[in-house]
């Protein structure tokens, strides 16, 4: 994953100015028990055991989190008002950010200075596991290493913690993900007698369809910045696939690339599928009224249809991930999700670890969370939430419980944003007027570019 990186937190759209607040919305939905410190952890992997620092009970915590995330930090102080603790507001990883990179780099130069729990981006994480020099310990700790249990790191949905592990460990605890699924508007395809697709095949049909039978009217937009991650990621696309740490295969020419960009081309060509954004400006006050389907985050429901969109409540439904027919697999994508590291540094790694764990794993905060939980006891607490699904035509409860399941983990999490190529390669190509199809040679060159710039070793096969 390169959103980040969640993801990424905070990467991209610009919105019309009327719709500022979407922007900021967005922003944020693109993002994101006890543990106890023991100094004598060994290592399954063969790697050298984690080593805490000497540990001073009681200590104080210093967080970093960012403004959507700091009220939960201050709950948490509330309600354990024995933990010291200071906080600090920073922007979380947004837009690519390396400040926090930038200062744990300066901080291992001093020897002084680390934050005992941080809130990032899954692309934090890929430099976070590792020293910054020869020497440095790194900043993340393993939490596997008798910090968090395993039997609350098995709590966490399929694949959502692949982001933290590196090296056979485990090094952030997820905050929150923004599995791909489909959406629609419920209303019309009741009145037009559409059945909602299943398959991929089913989607390309229907798109057409309602191409020729209502002009204007869409089923989806490739035109956003992280766009590819809900089509291309959800097709299995090995775009950005680890084949070992330092190994990055992008391979574009695969099958399952050139089937996706086929599909969303046809569907271009029949105007069902906009190449400007939903986010793009103007985009909600000209075409949002007339968005029938769409094909993205679990976050679409608030902050596109709702807050963008401006769609009634009981108007929009959503539906599981597509599956290609005659294939057993469902995968699909993900658009965003934060996360939440402990400092190897941390001289109170117990508070440091309850706080992560509570944060991410607790009723009592994720119930109310903006966006979707990584953990899945707490996602059903925040599924039962009014607020989360009274808005919508159906109870999205199960399309949203089986898609967090069914994220593909062969789209990697990397040192480098899987936004950049697409935003600088394919989105002026489609503007241009080119297909994706032709487009596919060059978004692989930009990616493959990246990558080395980033010291990866770059396959194509």
């Amino acid at each position: 994953m390169g959103s980040s990186r969640s993801p990424r937190t905070g990467r991209r759209h610009s919105l019309l100015r009327t719709a500022a607040v979407t922007l900021s919305l967005a922003t944020t939905a693109v993002l994101a028990g006890c543990a106890s410190a023991d100094t004598t952890t060994h290592s399954s992997s063969g790697q050298s055991a984690f080593k805490p620092v000497a540990q001073k009970e009681g200590s104080r915590i210093t967080v970093w989190a960012d403004s959507t995330r700091l009220p939960s930090v201050q709950a948490y102080q509330k309600s354990h008002p024995d933990v010291k603790m200071k906080i600090v507001t920073y922007d979380g990883g947004a837009d690519g950010s390396a400040y926090l990179q930038s200062k744990v780099q300066l901080f291992d130069r001093t020897s002084s200075g680390w934050p005992d729990v941080v809130f990032g981006t899954p692309t934090d994480v890929t430099w976070a596991s590792e020293a910054t020099k020869p020497g440095a310990r790194p900043f993340a700790a393993p939490l596997d290493e008798k910090l968090v249990p395993q039997s609350t790191l098995d709590g966490f949905a399929k694949g959502s913690l692949t982001p933290c592990q590196f090296n056979g460990h485990t090094y952030c605890m997820r905050n929150d993900i923004a599995q791909v699924l489909l959406w629609y508007n419920k209303p019309l395809m009741d009145k037009w007698g559409y059945k909602v697709p299943t398959t991929w095949q089913e989607y390309e049909a229907l798109g057409k369809q309602v191409a020729k039978d209502h002009p204007g009217y869409l089923v989806g937009s490739v035109g956003d910045t992280n766009s590819h991650e809900s089509y291309f990621w959800s097709g299995q696309c090995p775009a950005f696939s680890l084949v070992k740490p330092d190994t990055l295969r992008t391979d574009l020419r695969d099958p399952k690339c050139t089937r996706m960009a086929k599909l969303l081309d046809n569907l271009i060509s029949a105007k069902a599928i906009a190449t400007q954004g939903f986010f793009s400006q103007g985009f909600a006050k000209n075409s949002g009224s007339k968005v029938l389907m769409a094909y993205g985050p679990s976050w679409y429901g608030q902050y596109l249809f709702k807050a963008g969109f401006k769609a009634p409540a009981k108007r929009i439904a959503a539906a599981p991930p597509l599956t290609w027919k005659g294939e057993s697999t469902t995968a699909t994508g993900n658009v965003g999700g934060g996360v939440w590291m402990v400092s190897s540094h941390s001289t109170n790694l117990k508070a440091s670890t309850d706080l992560v764990t509570w944060l991410t794993t607790s009723d009592e905060n994720q119930a109310t969370a903006p966006t979707y939980p990584a953990y899945t006891q707490a996602a059903k607490a925040w599924l039962a939430n009014p607020a989360n699904r009274n808005y919508f035509a159906n109870d999205v409860s199960e399309p949203f419980e089986q898609a967090a399941n069914e994220v593909w983990t062969g789209w990697s999490n990397t040192k480098f944003s899987d936004s950049t190529a697409w935003s600088s390669v394919v989105l002026p190509a489609l503007t241009s007027g080119k297909s994706l199809t032709e487009t596919l040679p060059a978004w692989q060159q930009e990616i493959a570019g990246e990558a080395k710039t980033q010291g990866y070793k770059v396959v194509d096969q």
